[in-house]
């Protein structure tokens, strides 16, 4: 406020100033209102003080421009800010009207705006006076000829502000409801026409629930002040606007748009007045509609300013407002109104004149309100005009002379690029300069539109109104399952249904036509939008013709492909047309962008209508399946399209018509998977209008052209899919449409076409396993026990009725076709969905074993593929009374001779189902005891059974023993088949199944088994075995070659009956002994088993004499598998066992020689198995038998030592059957309760190696037989060694020195055969018997049980053998120039290992051999080490190195054995017996060596004596300079005995030198300088022993 009063003060300082010079008495009026108005704080203050005013007004008084502006610009701030007292109004609009006729247009505009301000503040008059004088100032300036542009158009506005603010004013005063009551002017067209239906329908909506709410329920006909000022303007408005003065304005005239303008606005925006003021509806009804209805005539020539454009617009849109806002009370006027518009239209009127026209129909057609007040009270009314219908039919003619005129094509083409641009939001307005051709055309176009849009609009209301009538309940909503709608007869139902009967044909006649004559985007998408609209809403009506004429047109409009009938006229036309027509049919499918969207729209239409279409489906569908044809032809295609408009067809990558057809086939899809939401009723119309697709073109005359046979099939095609996608939609309601489905299918199933039967048994199986799949069997596991009754009966029926077609397809149809397809649906069938089913298995089983008995080798494979299905994984969901049902089948394909493999598979499904079986059972009681409890009720119960099995309803014993014994019997059948790989599966798997589940058999049924099953088979197979023909086969013919048939090559085993019976024969014995293996303990207590044991021991027996060697075999394993598994555990009773040991022997004894190498197989196969029984049983084993076993492996071996002539030994190889037992001999180790076996068995062993020599020697003829016993004698040396190491020590002395001397022959073979093995062998062993023998058992001199003469003896065989080797053989050059270095290396390094044995473990150890035993071995050693010095030494250099060097190892063991060190722990009395005795020898030697070595270099001369001379010299210096002796050894010494009494006290080592100097002292002069150096170390050391080393004379 201080603000304002700062402002006021500027403004009055201002003024003070300019009037200053001219103006005193102004100059002090303003600083005296200055003074007062600082005593002054607040606007009322200063309305109450007139001096403020005063001042103001005394400035614009004087009319000086700068104070006018001043002065009034100083009254607009106190107006504002009610600072002026309403008193003062009149005198300010004196002043006002003053400055209003001022020449300055400044004042004139400050003195609007003050008049602006005035009715905006609290001044506003009213009283009639001011008011009329405030309008006036604004009318007057308006209409003034000096006013300029900017003066007058400020005056306009200010004016239609002013009335405005008037009316609003009345509004309040009145008490009516505020706000705006209509739309306020022209409503601008939105970018479609829906939108404009939906916008309007909102506003005008909202006006009449504005005016229910908010105003009084009935007209009144008193008004306040304020509405009496408002009625007296509306009338002068009037009065203006028909050329008029205003009598209480006080204006002449004014211009007739403008009040006509002012009038459209009152009317349109305060409608509340006209219908609740009734002076306000008199004047409207009297005076404006007077004005208007004299202003819309046409018949007398317009002129002035009636014929404007404008001014005509303004009438048009007043009238508009009228027709709206007030047709209700107003029916005569708007009726009157209607009917002129409508005859404008038809009338010969300037082009603009009638688009304005158009425009306002257009208005109507677009507003549901509108459109439902006049149909309501027009063409509902019989006394009143059909003006709907009549503005329909007006808007239809305006499209339909579009194509009358000369410029059609054009016009149409103004009129897509309208509606195209109305789609991108662009509104087209008519130039009122132009006049070209070209304006005139797009006028035309312009008139067109509005007409389309306007029928448009009536087709959106209906579409409107039929919706709010679904809404409030009036009409059924197509969405709702009801099988009979009820009649409509709500109120807006019942306008919908007369709108449509009395439009539809108009509407459809024009919206094809336009539609079959544009082809742009926009307007294509805008009319089929009105299709679809229409067509809905007539569907929701239950319209019938209306809905099936809408249909048949926009299908016409889909696809454009001939009809059966339209060919046939076209082909049966004459002869140049017939050629033209077939290139025409031949043409590529090109679908236009109004092609696609058609049937888009279709598709919306199908959608939304499911549940009304009805018999109207066949129109939908023969569309439908003309797009399906299009979609799967090669040559369809789709135009592009502009991207002017947003379009669904075009995707990223530029492939527009594929994602055509992508979406169009969606759609089709779509539109049949929705069936799920169809009333069952409106399912099966769709399905009864596809079953008659089908049937047209199934029973169609098929013609001479090709693709109009593709479109019978493709037809039929799509009929069948569609049934079928409808049937998986609707599988949770099935029952009541699978009849309509299969009976179609089966139709088809007869048809003579190839092709459609095909088709027929496809959708047979897809229907099928989709409602086998369905959640009706998901439920349903082995019969649903916890349904109820009529669950299970709903489930049979349905399941049986799913079923039934198959059965019906395979039994009444000759075609083998049909047949196997049949069984080819059957089998996918079985392997989705077998597990579901429950109640039709006796049909399925019986099928297929009809199957099997068929002669198609096809339909055996087929019918088999099933039940390989059910065997494999649909056993648990059979029922009880069909297993057996099952298993006959099984057993037929096993039987049936066409296909081989399906009768071994059929085998293998036999030992499935016998597995299932068991199992099923294997809870239940396993006992026969508990069997016979099992009462017959309960049998009978489970037997007569209809359920499946399951965890809680298992087989009783009963049943599963009457299932094997069925599966028992068809297997031994089998197993007599001609076709030996039939009989073979069927044994085995005989077999399998007995060795599988025997313990869950009980002892009655294993009793059954062996006397009716097992041992027939036996004896039956060895009958066909013995009786079978042995003439060799030839294989199967493959053709011919040079005249002559080629075969299939056959293997020699089993080129002849016999050999495939003998083939058998080994199953059933495999078969056997896998029964006695695993139930041998069990079986052993049967009744008579003793008895069937002794004639599988004849067998045996016999098989191996007289069978052949597969058969001998498998007789040997039958027993040996039995005693193998059974002795550890101690099942298998002695009597058993001797019995084998029995047969064994008999054989051995019996069998022919073993050059056969058949019987040498087989007698291999018994040793082995003797060694095994032995290794297994041999706690059972007695003396008896042991002794037994023995003598049947000597037998064995003996025999095998006579076959000269076996080709094998013959070359040098040891024979099978020797090389068997020599290998089984190591295993046969005597238990501890036989330790007296030892000698037995190790005696045996003695016996196969070489014999003592009898002093004959070999010759070379008998070379290649002594290289084959070596190799013979070989393979026992190892076994002998490694049997002897583990003998026990009281049995091993009782034959030590029977082994030793053995192993000593063997080693001398060394002389015969140098390059031999036996002689290594054999070395190997008596090194390893010496050392981890006699010496572990020498060590214990405690040990009394091995008397001193033994083990004298053993010493004795211990020397014989190395003074034989080592003097005969080590380190003697022998030869033979076959051996390799390597074996050369090998040998020397088993000479060392003798040698160091020898020396070094026993020599050295604690060893209680005599004095004579341990000369002899030291002899021997001496012997050795003198074989280089005891040549001459011309020969010493021929001798080759590695004898010197054994001669040398020889002589430095001897110098060993002599030697003595402090650090010796182990010295004891034997170790100073061996030391003495070698020092002995050693002296000797060394003597004798030094002695030769001065010999030979004295007769050599100048000569050089050989290296090895030198060497062995320098070796033996070197080592008695090393040597120290015992003091014990030194006693043998050959010395003087004083000499020794001098030296005993001499702590010396060395006595052994003296013995030796003399030959020292000779040494000296050796030529040889090593030698000298040598021999005075020696002397130093004598004299240090004796005691004589240098002193000095100073010590």
């Amino acid at each position: 406020m201080a603000a304002f009063m700062a402002v006021l003060e500027a403004d009055l300082r201002a003024l003070s100033a300019e009037s200053r010079r001219r103006y005193p008495t102004v100059k002090d009026a303003a600083e005296h209102a200055i003074l007062k108005l600082r005593s002054l704080s607040s606007p009322s203050e200063i309305a109450h003080n007139e001096d403020i005013l005063r001042i103001f007004l005394m400035a614009c008084e004087v009319r000086n421009v700068k104070l006018s502006v001043i002065g009034l610009s100083c009254l607009q701030k106190l107006i504002s800010h009610d600072a002026v007292a309403p008193s003062a109004l009149k005198e300010i609009l004196a002043t006002l009207k003053d400055h209003g006729e001022m020449a300055d247009d400044s004042i004139q505009l400050k003195t609007l705006q003050t008049i602006l301000i005035i009715f905006q503040s609290r001044l506003q008059p009213d009283i009639e006076e001011n008011m009329a004088q405030a309008l006036g100032i604004c009318l007057r300036l308006l209409d003034s000829s000096r006013s300029s542009d900017s003066v007058r158009n400020t005056a306009a506005a200010t004016f239609r502000q002013a009335v405005a603010l008037i009316f609003d004013h009345v509004v309040c005063a009145e008490s009516l409801p505020t706000g705006k009551g209509g739309s306020g002017g022209y409503i601008s067209r939105a970018s479609s026409v829906t939108s404009d239906v939906n916008r309007n329908l909102n506003r005008l909506e909202a006006l009449e629930l504005e005016l229910v709410s908010g105003g009084p329920s009935l007209m009144r006909d008193t008004l306040t002040n304020s509405g009496k000022l408002g009625l007296r303007l509306l009338e002068d408005l009037t009065a203006l606007a028909a050329g008029g003065s205003g009598i209480w304005l006080r204006v002449d005239s004014i211009q007739r748009t403008f009040a006509l303008d002012i009038l459209e606005f009152i009317l349109s925006n305060y409608v509340v007045l006209f219908r609740v003021l009734i002076p306000y509806d008199q004047v409207l009804r009297h005076q404006i509609c007077s004005l208007l209805m004299t202003s819309l005539r046409t018949n007398s020539e317009l002129d002035g300013e009636t014929g404007e454009p404008y001014f005509r617009r303004l009438v048009l849109r007043s009238v508009a407002h009228i027709i709206r806002l007030y047709s209700s009370s107003l029916i005569t006027e708007s009726e009157v109104f209607l009917s002129m518009l409508i005859r404008v239209i038809s009338l010969d009127l300037p082009l603009w004149h009638r688009i304005l026209v158009l425009e306002i129909l257009r208005g109507f057609c677009v507003e549901v309100h509108t459109l439902r007040i006049l149909f309501q009270n027009f063409d509902m009314h019989p006394k009143n005009t059909n003006i709907v219908e009549d503005m329909v039919k007006a808007l239809a003619r305006v499209v339909s002379n579009v194509q009358f005129q000369d410029t059609s094509e054009e016009s149409l083409a103004a009129v897509a690029g309208m509606f195209s641009s109305k789609a991108k939001g662009i509104e087209w307005s008519l130039d009122n300069d132009a006049s070209n051709a070209a304006v005139l055309v797009a006028s035309e176009a312009h008139s067109i539109t509005l007409a389309i849009e306007g029928l448009l609009g009536v087709v959106f209301t209906v579409a409107t109104l039929t919706d709010e009538a679904v809404d409030v309940g009036e009409i059924e909503s197509p969405r709702y399952d009801s099988e009979s709608p009820e009649k409509c007869t709500g109120k807006t139902a019942t306008l919908c249904i007369s709108m449509v009967d009395s439009m539809w044909l108009t509407i459809l006649d024009a919206l094809s036509l336009i539609l079959t004559k544009s082809q742009g985007e926009a307007i294509v998408l805008e009319i089929l939008k009105g299709y679809q609209a229409f067509t809905q809403a007539c569907g929701v009506l239950r319209a019938v013709e209306p809905l099936n004429s809408f249909l048949a047109s926009l299908c016409k409009f889909t696809i454009n492909i001939p009809n059966e009938v339209e060919k046939k006229s076209l082909i049966q036309s004459p002869g140049s047309k017939r050629s033209e027509v077939v290139v025409d049919l031949r043409e590529n499918i090109v679908l236009t962008p109004k092609n696609v969207q058609a049937l888009r729209t279709l598709f919306n239409i199908a959608h939304r209508l499911h549940n009304f279409l009805g018999p109207s489906w066949v129109l939908v569908l023969e569309t439908l399946a003309a797009l399906d044809r299009a979609i799967h032809s090669p040559h369809a295609s789709t135009q592009e399209v502009s991207t002017a408009v947003p379009r669904l067809t075009r995707d990223s990558s530029g492939s527009g018509q594929y994602s055509d057809f992508h979406i169009l086939s969606s759609l089709n899809s779509q539109l049949f998977e929705s069936s799920a939401l169809m009333h069952v009723s409106a399912v099966k119309s769709l399905l009864s209008a596809l079953r008659q697709l089908s049937h047209q073109y199934m029973f169609a005359t098929s013609g001479s052209l090709a693709q109009a046979s593709n479109q019978k099939f493709g037809t039929i095609s799509f009929a069948v899919e569609r049934m079928l996608t409808i049937l998986v939609n609707n599988l949770h309601r099935v029952e009541p449409l699978w009849d309509e489905v299969v009976g179609h299918f089966l139709e088809l199933s007869d048809s003579s076409s190839q092709h459609l039967r095909n088709m027929a048994l496809d959708a047979m199986d897809k229907s099928i396993c989709a409602v086998l799949g369905s959640e009706l069997f998901q439920g349903k596991k082995h019969g649903g026990f916890d349904n109820t009754q009529t669950k299970f009966r709903d489930l049979r029926t349905l399941e049986c009725a799913v079923i039934s077609p198959l059965d019906t397809l395979y039994s009444s149809s000759k075609s083998f076709d049909i047949h196997a397809g049949s069984l080819r649906i059957l089998l996918h069938v079985l392997e989705r969905h077998g597990e579901k089913l429950c109640y039709s298995w006796q049909n399925i089983l019986e099928t297929l074993r009809s199957v099997a008995l068929a002669s198609e080798k096809d339909l055996i494979a087929l019918g088999f593929q099933s039940l390989r299905v059910i065997m494999n994984d649909g056993l648990s969901t059979i029922p009880a009374d069909c297993l057996h049902v099952c298993i006959d089948v099984a057993g037929a394909y096993s039987a049936q001779k066409n296909e081989l493999n399906i009768s071994l598979t059929a085998i293998g499904l036999l030992w499935t189902s016998t597995d299932f079986i068991v199992k099923g059972a294997s809870h239940g009681p396993q006992r026969e005891k508990e069997t016979d409890q099992i009462n017959s009720e309960k049998n009978e119960q489970i037997l007569n059974s209809s359920y499946p099995f399951d965890d809680q309803l298992l087989m009783s014993i009963v049943v599963r023993d009457k299932l094997l014994f069925s599966v028992f019997s068809l297997l031994q059948k089998l197993g007599d088949d001609e076709r030996p790989e039939v009989r073979n599966s069927a044994i085995r798997t005989l077999f399998q199944i007995l060795g599988s589940h025997g313990q869950k058999l009980s002892k009655s049924m294993w009793e059954d088994c062996l006397w009716n099953y097992v041992f027939p088979t036996l004896d039956r197979v060895s009958h066909m075995a013995a009786t079978s023909s042995r003439d060799e086969w030839q294989g199967k013919e493959l053709g011919t070659r040079g005249g002559k048939a080629v075969h299939m090559l056959i293997h020699h085993s089993r080129n002849t009956a016999q050999k495939q019976w003998d083939e058998t024969l080994v199953l059933v014995l495999g078969g056997i002994a896998r029964i006695l293996r695993s139930f041998f303990p069990f079986l052993r207590d049967l009744k008579n088993f003793q008895s069937g044991w002794e004639t599988l021991l004849i067998f045996v027996k016999n098989s191996i004499l007289n069978g052949s060697k597969e058969v001998a075999l498998a007789a040997i394993n039958c027993l040996q598998s039995t005693v193998i598994s059974h002795s550890p555990k101690g099942n298998l009773p002695m009597p058993y066992l001797r019995s084998v040991l029995d047969v064994y022997e008999l054989v051995i004894q019996k069998s022919p020689n073993c050059s056969d190498s058949a019987s040498s197989k087989v007698k291999q196969e018994i040793l082995h198995g003797l060694g095994e029984v032995y290794v297994q049983a041999q706690a059972m084993f007695d003396t008896d038998m042991y002794k037994q076993l023995l003598s049947v492996i000597d037998t064995a071996i003996k025999e095998a030592k006579f076959a000269s002539d076996n080709f094998e030994a013959e070359y040098g190889n040891v024979p099978p059957v020797q090389r068997t037992a020599l290998e089984i001999l190591p295993l046969l180790r005597p238990a501890r309760h036989l330790s007296a076996m030892w000698l037995l068995l190790i005696g045996k062993l003695l016996e196969y190696l070489p014999k003592p020599s009898l002093g004959i020697e070999n010759n070379d003829d008998d070379l290649e037989s002594t290289e084959s016993k070596d190799q013979n004698h070989e393979k026992v040396v190892p076994v002998l060694v490694d049997l002897f190491l583990q003998a026990p020590a009281a049995e091993k002395y009782n034959i030590y020195v029977e082994t030793i001397q053995g192993l000593g022959r063997c080693m001398a073979t060394r002389r015969d055969n140098p390059d031999g093995s036996l002689w290594r062998l054999a070395v190997d062993g008596f090194n390893n018997i010496l050392v981890d023998d006699v010496i572990k058992v020498t060590v214990d001199s405690s040990d009394l049980t091995f008397p001193r003469t033994a083990r004298i003896r053993v010493w004795k065989e211990v020397a014989d053998v190395y003074e034989i080797f080592l003097v005969s053989h080590c380190g003697r050059a022998l030869p033979s120039s076959a051996l390799s270095v390597a074996v050369l290396k090998a040998d020397e390094s088993l000479e060392m290992n003798v040698l160091d044995i020898l020396g070094d473990k026993i020599l050295k150890s604690q060893i209680d051999a005599p004095i004579d035993i341990l000369q002899r071995l030291i002899t021997t050693l001496d012997r050795c080490a003198s074989r280089t010095c005891s040549l001459p030494v011309e020969t010493v250099e021929l001798m080759p190195s590695y004898c010197s060097h054994f001669s040398l190892s020889c002589l430095q063991k001897i110098f060993s054995l002599g030697s003595y060190h402090h650090e010796t722990m182990d010295w004891n009395l034997s170790r100073s017996e061996v030391s003495k005795v070698s020092v002995v020898i050693l002296m000797a030697r060394c003597e004798f060596i030094l002695n030769k070595f001065l010999t030979d270099e004295n007769e050599i001369g100048e000569r050089p004596l050989p290296h090895a001379r030198v060497e062995e010299v320098i070796f033996v210096l070197q080592e008695l300079a090393r040597l120290v002796i015992h003091s014990d050894t030194s006693s043998v010494l050959p010395l003087n005995h004083s000499l020794m009494d001098g030296l005993s006290g001499g702590s010396g080592g060395r006595k052994h030198l003296l013995v030796l100097f003399p030959s020292f002292c000779e040494l000296v002069v050796s030529r040889e300088s090593r030698v000298r150096e040598l021999v005075q170390v020696l002397l130093r050391l004598i004299a240090a022993e004796l005691g004589l080393q240098k002193l000095s004379f100073a010590s």
